[in-house]
């Protein structure tokens, strides 16, 4: 048994939570509200993030990180990629020393272009060898309702990624290890900005053969930056490249992609955050990091710049289309 913190009470959180304690584990969930926190103990349900699920008895909420921490083996952090840094900075003293660091997190951050493991690295001092991340296919509610699935457990430190792989194992979440922490984690942010593609074209009306090929070329993209970044290009054929990929462009379930329908629809950003309820669609500000981070690499990613455009409103969905499919011919390969 690992006891374990997962900091971030949101859908994903609280999944993760779920898995870890059916996974045979100690777990504390931090909440930022001391109210969601009594209610998740009281009704052991997250009705604000995971309507009409049932968490088991052993996911025990608290408002107090540092209660939360206390004794942690495995901490896993699940909060918007962009407010990251602000709450760790926070929550290092209580971090306990040789405490393996999970992100759970999808995204680049805003002005630096660091990973989520950057970011962790930077704020807490802590080495790569510690810092853990988790990708694939990952729809929460999916997970949380224990349909079974596939995902990545990834460190640089291939004996670490196995013990976490191990302790986060249940009958219905399958992880499968590996050491491309930089492919996996390029894979989860880079598909969120897809999937905001995909769900403009969606909302614009447009059928499969358009939303087949925004995946294929968004993954090309995605695998360009990779390898220039150092990733293994093997990874973006697997669960943390494509399976995420396939996921989130898709499904209903994936506030990228619903966020993106609204902007087909017409909608402005505003208006869709405001219809999401609070929830976070991280491609929304992850564009601008991951198109910054592409430019000063000197990669490609018309999608991402063009996603980035509509979401800043200086370019309207049907421009976006015009331009991109006006773009000069060239091979594939």
């Amino acid at each position: 048994m690992t006891r374990a913190a997962v900091l971030g009470a949101g859908s994903w959180g609280t999944t993760f939570a779920k898995v870890l304690v059916d996974a045979g584990n100690d777990v504390t969930l931090w909440a930022r509200r001391t109210e969601l926190a009594e209610r998740i103990n009281t009704t052991h349900r997250n009705e604000d993030y995971l309507p009409g699920i049932d968490l088991p008895e052993g996911v025990v909420a608290t408002h107090d990180a540092a209660t939360a921490l206390r004794g942690a083996e495995l901490v896993a952090f699940a909060i918007p990629s962009q407010t990251l840094r602000e709450n760790l900075a926070g929550w290092v003293p209580h971090l306990p020393g040789e405490a393996s660091l999970l992100s759970l997190m999808k995204g680049v951050e805003l002005g630096t272009t660091r990973r989520m493991s950057e970011v962790i690295a930077e704020v807490t001092g802590a080495p790569g060898e510690r810092i853990v991340v988790v990708s694939g296919p990952n729809l929460a509610r999916e997970i949380a309702l224990q349909q079974p699935t596939a995902t990545v457990v990834a460190c640089i430190d291939e004996q670490r990624a196995i013990a976490v792989q191990n302790t986060c194992s249940t009958s219905y979440f399958r992880p499968y290890s590996n050491t491309d922490v930089v492919g996996c984690e390029l894979g989860g942010a880079v598909k969120n900005v897809i999937a905001l593609a995909c769900g403009i074209g969606q909302g614009m009306g447009f059928g499969d053969n358009s939303l087949a090929s925004i995946i294929t070329r968004g993954l090309a993209e995605t695998a360009r930056l990779g390898e220039r970044l150092g990733a293994d290009p093997l990874t973006f054929a697997g669960l943390a490249g494509l399976g995420d990929l396939v996921a989130t462009c898709n499904s209903p379930l994936s506030r990228n992609r619903t966020f993106g329908e609204r902007l087909g629809r017409g909608e402005s950003v505003a208006q869709a955050q405001e219809a999401t309820h609070g929830q976070v669609a991280e491609g929304v500000k992850s564009c601008r990091s991951l198109l910054d981070l592409a430019r000063s690499h000197d990669v490609d990613t018309p999608i991402t710049a063009a996603v980035e455009a509509v979401c800043s409103g200086v370019m309207t969905p049907r421009k976006m289309v015009e331009l991109l499919m006006a773009r000069s011919m060239k091979s594939e390969s």
